[in-house]
């Protein structure tokens, strides 16, 4: 302790800019500004000896008043004004700690050891609130919020917005490289609108403008995105093993589907239920047994349209629910082992088989939304859009069906043979058998996945023949040659029917089911991809409408025309299952869809026996003609169903 008189002195004038006040005492020493950064983690932490006589000459030089050299001599551990500690009153000493706590809360995510400006922050914080008056904390609130909003602007500004900006700002020195173009969007909250409405058009259209096709970042609130237009980039970015996890939505977790093979984290697990699936559901010899349901079901559209167009005043029929319920027959029947006939009176439909619509209905409209909360985890305690309590109450009416299905099969199990995948998961052994929780989990996604692509891309293809009559009189004629009239199609017609499958990969490519892939990929580690670093905790993804409506891609891209895919004759030289980028629309990767060659066969099966059944003509309604509109669920679906009126071609 000092036995020096205590001198008093006014405090500093209000107009005195603390920063100034910082930049002069600290000059450009680097060692000063670390030793802040450090005693912003360690308040005791003593300083050199060389830091504390560079501050003691500089103030003594310059000639502060005797408050701001307190404040500097309570952070250097100095005397500067020669004062006893004794006499410091309580008061004082306890604002002095209360505030440097404040401040290395506050700074705690801005003042590093590679942040040239925060330590200018934290002195000119400290210089403003350690007095005993009033006003002082209100100056100090004052700069806390405007150090925030500069923060949010210096982050915004950036190339890609504030999530990309802030990362740069922290890791710039320690990565470089070159920044990814990309819109700013709006401080905070980024570009969330171009996850709005038809996203891949949006993002399509600003990847244009900004001349980033081949691979544009923007922020989503604090998420940092990539996305890729480019056929090279998204296999550059498809194929890395960096790539090999999915980010999981709050929706997707409330769901379940954390468990389930579509969101699962690579890793053993995930491979053993991608094994499971695709030897006991997707693999070609399953594929091919599974032929004979299919039939089944494809005969039961034929008659459900034909008693639906004969009904008494209803010429026009509406096909989406004739599909979609076709596609949710077969998955059950796949999946449950259930099988039921497909009726269009709700009367007369099966309770379980309407419930279970209503669940992939309801899980479709969740997963579908952009949830803010995602991207913005400090709204995720409000829930303003209701996704937790939705799922709250899905959750457990899809735990009571699916796992009600799975006691069934228990109890008879062990059976005469396994019928179905509810089977197959019940005889895993070891390692790979599967708690209840989990098996509900990945038994739900089968549903939930299968339901949709299937009927979306039939009802797609179905517009595109009734305004295009000549290519589906091709399709006939083709049918008529390879088939006849006089029995019906079977799936070993299907590979010689070469033009339909130019038309279906023709469909593909105007209208991919997902034109953003429907799940994007999470970065787990730092990757280079076209050149550019990609972060770990990056979410990427492809934009696979904007690849098959590229001029330098696709000759005249926004033309129908099949023929495309017929060079030498035969549509099958062009893959649409991953290996060609230009036309992916099942993905590529570790991460593709497992069930892409059964969704393939399904859907050829069933137009060619539709088209071989019936002509498909405009709807006799003007107001119900073929509209394009598109609206993006978790597919991008036609936006106003499809209504045909149909002309039966053959006696059933």
């Amino acid at each position: 302790m000092h036995g020096h008189h205590v001198r008093t002195h006014a405090p500093p004038p209000r107009h005195a800019s603390a920063a100034a006040v910082a930049v002069r005492v600290a000059g450009r020493s680097s060692a000063l500004r670390r030793y802040v950064c450090r005693r912003r983690r360690l308040r005791h932490w003593p300083p050199p000896a060389h830091l504390r006589s560079l501050v003691q000459e500089k103030t003594k030089k310059l000639g502060f008043p005797a408050s701001i050299k307190r404040r500097l001599g309570t952070l250097f551990h100095l005397n500067l004004n020669r004062t006893p500690a004794s006499t410091f009153s309580s008061r004082e000493k306890q604002t002095q700690v209360t505030c440097s706590a404040e401040l290395g809360s506050l700074c705690g995510s801005m003042a590093t050891t590679d942040d040239g400006g925060s330590w200018l922050l934290y002195l000119s914080l400290a210089a403003k609130c350690g007095g005993d008056h009033p006003h002082r904390l209100a100056g100090f609130l004052a700069v806390c919020a405007a150090a925030c909003v500069v923060t949010c602007l210096l982050h915004w500004c950036f190339p890609g917005g504030p999530a990309w900006g802030r990362w740069w700002w922290t890791s710039r020195r320690r990565f470089g490289g070159t920044v990814i173009p990309g819109p700013r969007g709006l401080p905070v909250i980024g570009s969330m609108w171009l996850m709005t409405g038809l996203a891949h058009r949006k993002l399509a259209a600003a990847a244009e403008r900004l001349r980033a096709r081949r691979l544009m970042a923007f922020s989503l609130g604090e998420t940092r995105v990539v996305v890729a237009a480019h056929p090279d980039v998204a296999r550059e970015l498809l194929s890395s093993p960096a790539f090999a996890d999915r980010p999981v939505k709050e929706s997707a977790y409330g769901l379940l589907f954390h468990r389930a093979i579509g969101f699962a984290p690579h890793g053993a697990y995930w491979r053993a239920l991608r094994r499971v699936a695709s030897t006991h559901l997707f693999s070609p010899w399953q594929v091919a047994a599974s032929g004979p349901q299919r039939a089944v079901i494809a005969a039961q559209m034929v008659a459900a349209l034909s008693s639906s167009a004969s009904a008494a005043g209803r010429e026009d029929v509406a096909v989406r629910k004739v599909l979609r319920r076709a596609s949710l027959h077969n998955v059950m029947w796949s999946v449950f082992g259930r099988r039921y006939d497909l009726e269009l009176d709700p009367a007369k439909e099966s309770p379980e088989t309407r419930e279970l619509g209503g669940l992939v209905d309801e899980g479709y409209d969740l997963l579908g939304q952009l949830n803010w909360s995602d991207h913005l985890p400090w709204l995720a305690r409000f829930d303003l859009q209701g996704t937790r309590a939705r799922c709250a109450r899905l959750v457990p009416r899809v735990n009571r069906f699916v796992g009600a299905i799975i006691d069934e099969h228990r109890a008879r199990y062990p059976g005469p043979a396994v019928v179905d995948f509810t089977d197959v998961l019940l005889s895993l052994q070891g390692n790979d058998r599967l708690a209840d929780s989990d098996m509900i989990a990945v038994l739900w996604e089968m549903v939930f996945r299968g339901t949709d692509t299937v009927a979306v891309l039939i009802e797609w293809v179905l517009a595109r023949l009734v305004l295009h009559p000549d290519v589906q009189g091709r399709v006939h004629d083709e049918l008529d040659r390879v088939v006849g009239r006089g029995r019906a199609v079977t799936e070993s017609d299907s590979a010689s029917l070469a033009y339909l499958h130019a038309v279906i990969k023709e469909v593909l490519r105007l209208h991919p089911p997902g034109p953003l892939l429907s799940w994007a990929r999470l970065a787990t580690s730092d990757v280079h991809v076209d050149g550019f670093l990609i972060p770990a905790g990056t979410t990427a993804m492809v934009n696979m409408w904007a690849i098959t409506h590229d001029p330098a891609v696709w000759a005249d891209p926004a033309a129908f025309r099949p023929d495309r895919f017929l060079a030498g004759g035969s549509s099958s030289e062009f893959s649409v299952m991953g290996s060609d980028l230009r036309l992916a629309p099942f993905g590529s990767g570790r991460r593709s869809c497992p069930g892409k060659s059964l969704a393939m066969a399904t859907v050829a099966f069933w137009l060619a026996t539709l088209l071989h059944e019936f002509e498909l003509l405009p709807a006799t309604d003007p107001a119900r003609g073929v509209d394009l509109s598109e609206v993006l669920r978790l597919s991008c679906e036609m936006a106003a169903p499809l209504a045909v009126t149909v002309r039966p071609r053959r006696a059933v």
